[in-house]
């Protein structure tokens, strides 16, 4: 029988950036005495660093098992609520175990906000370094845990044009084109010249792409419709979160409505959270964020996806790349996956700090090799943590 948990420990990390995340600054736009800016496009506060929290867990017969959550904003809330609330209830117990102790986890806190926030991100860091700990004590990759993968690789859409000026992120377009990315997604908070003009600028550069736009939550029922109505006819492959997140009558109403394909659920920590929205309303794509979800709730979501007609298409933002891993590990196991979300801004270079076959090249994502997530930290990663 494996070992249980013997420790778990964790920090935060912030890999700095030469330009922020989605772009430079706009017009408005500053940056403040704690390192957070706020874009005007959806009024969403993101730091100028990459930041993650990273979990470390080690059973009694010392196998490692790794997990990261979002660090974006007070990465400190997040360390709070896994040093002192998280940890103690995981210590002792088997890895193999991850569902039910998440369902274990979640039930402490079912009253005093686990659907949603630090909580759940916390949760979900856990819940991955449990199944990498499960997976390298058993010497199989993640997937084979959760029934076998169906591809090693998938398919990738090129995610964000962080340029400051519409001719330039036409052309970052074509570059991602070029590399063999079919798929494109640029982001509405930062369309400054508008997001139906970007929209039909990247249909006439790329006019056999899937282009995709990110709405940001910032509209209303009324303006969402409407936007789409003077998308279509480009033929977006999906626009993604057309309104707030708490207003779940106005996202039905526009996956009602829209005429083209709605996607939604980066903001989505668990199946309950999800089933209140698929219950409502006709999504196209379901876009579970492992970094929310933990592996656990990205399979229980991907099922409920499944069941209410919608395919599963994975986000991923600012990570170092361990819950990459995961997510492509439980991706891989889905029959229908058309892509998986793609940052180059921050794929690619953050990859420096971690030992992994995982790549995204020619628009597609080769998933990483050998036991566990196949990603282990590199001794650089430390030299960014934060102290805290």
């Amino acid at each position: 029988m494996a070992a249980p948990v013997r420790s778990l420990v964790a920090c935060a990390v912030s890999l700095p950036r030469d330009v922020p995340y989605l772009g430079p600054l706009a017009e408005g736009e500053a940056v403040n005495a704690r390192g957070y800016i706020v874009r005007r496009g959806n009024r969403t506060i993101y730091p100028t660093s990459d930041r993650s929290v990273i979990v470390k867990a080690t059973a009694a017969d010392g196998t490692v098992g790794w997990g990261e959550t979002y660090g974006i904003v007070a990465p400190q809330a997040v360390l709070a609520i896994l040093r002192d609330v998280l940890f103690p209830f995981v210590e002792g117990r088997h890895a193999r175990d991850a569902a039910t102790i998440y369902d274990e986890l979640y039930d402490l806190q079912r009253v005093r906000g686990a659907s949603g926030g630090y909580y759940g991100d916390a949760l979900a860091a856990v819940d991955i370094a449990l199944h990498d700990l499960a997976a390298r004590q058993a010497g199989v990759p993640v997937a084979a845990l959760l029934g076998g993968a169906l591809a090693t690789s998938l398919p990738a859409y090129a995610s964000g044009l962080p340029k400051a000026t519409l001719p330039e992120r036409i052309e970052l377009a074509r570059e991602f084109a070029a590399r063999g990315f079919r798929g494109i997604k640029y982001a509405a908070a930062v369309s400054h010249e508008g997001v139906v003009a970007e929209m039909r600028a990247l249909r006439e550069a790329l006019p056999h792409a899937d282009l995709m736009v990110d709405m940001h939550w910032r509209y209303t029922t009324q303006d969402a419709l409407q936007l789409a109505r003077e998308l279509a006819s480009a033929k977006p492959y999906f626009i993604e979160a057309p309104c707030a997140p708490e207003d779940v009558d106005g996202l039905a109403a526009v996956a009602a409505a829209a005429g083209v394909p709605v996607a939604a659920g980066e903001e989505w920590r668990n199946a309950h959270e999800a089933q209140l929205r698929l219950s409502r309303a006709r999504l196209g794509y379901v876009q579970p964020e492992v970094a929310h979800t933990g592996i656990s709730q990205f399979v229980a979501i991907a099922g409920l996806a499944r069941q209410h007609g919608a395919a599963v298409v994975p986000h991923a933002t600012i990570g170092v790349g361990i819950f990459m891993a995961a997510s492509l590990h439980a991706a891989s196991t889905l029959a229908d996956c058309p892509y998986h979300e793609y940052q180059p801004s921050v794929f690619d270079r953050n990859l420096a700090h971690v030992d992994t076959t995982m790549a995204c090249d020619a628009g597609r994502y080769t998933l990483p090799a050998g036991p566990g997530l196949g990603v282990e930290p590199r001794a650089s990663l430390w030299q960014h943590r934060l102290d805290m």
